[in-house]
């Protein structure tokens, strides 16, 4: 299956979202390396994140973590807090619940209400980092999505990182960088989690322990 076309399918058709577009709070400069910018355990369902029931499938709060449901063929999910940040390391623990392995779980930074990068890990074990820009997606760094072995396959949890810092981008997934690669696209916005389907639908997805760091 070239994962690469249905990537591109999936985000130019039927991609569905509920995120606006971000505010305009910004992250001090000043702040040393490391320092949280912001978190979230999903413990309280007023935090921001979008709460939406729909045949297409689910996103809500749910025991403590939040719940991604798609139930549509070829379609991501995503949602922010309504934040915007320039340079910023991103950190989520997430965990397949239900559905098929070949699935697209990920993170997503400098979401400007149109356009964003995106850092995504499958549960059979493959990964993509790319920018979606002007109604068209592309995979950086990499032709197609790759196998890791470092990736914790069908049901159990991973620890996911992205860091969007300057004009680099770099994924770790169980904190072993998997892929990096150069872009100057876009330089601020929104940050958030997100979770779709290739040719099966069902993929039910939980994160937690969302984390957004001075890099």
């Amino acid at each position: 299956m070239n994962r690469t076309l249905l990537l591109i399918a999936l985000l130019i058709g039927i991609s569905l979202a509920c995120a606006l577009s971000p505010s305009t709070v910004t992250e001090p400069t000043t702040l040393p390396s490391g320092s949280v910018l912001f978190q979230d355990d999903f413990s309280r369902n007023t935090s921001g994140w979008d709460r939406m029931l729909a045949n297409e499938g689910i996103m809500d709060y749910d025991a403590g973590g939040y719940r991604i449901l798609v139930n549509a063929l070829q379609t991501n999910f995503w949602t922010t807090p309504r934040q915007n940040f320039t340079n910023v390391r991103i950190e989520v623990d997430t965990g397949k619940l239900a559905g098929p392995d070949e699935n697209r779980i990920g993170l997503v930074c400098r979401f400007n209400g149109t356009d964003y990068y995106f850092f995504i890990m499958s549960s059979d074990g493959f990964y993509g980092l790319g920018l979606f820009s002007e109604g068209k997606a592309a995979l950086l760094g990499q032709a197609e999505m790759q196998s890791s072995e470092n990736i914790n396959k069908g049901l159990a949890v991973n620890h996911l990182r992205a860091d969007c810092n300057g004009d680099t981008l770099t994924f770790f997934i169980n904190g072993f960088q998997v892929a990096q690669a150069q872009d100057a696209t876009l330089n601020s916005g929104d940050v958030g989690i997100l979770a779709g389907t290739f040719g099966v639908p069902g993929v039910d997805i939980v994160f937690d322990n969302f984390v957004v760091l001075q890099p």
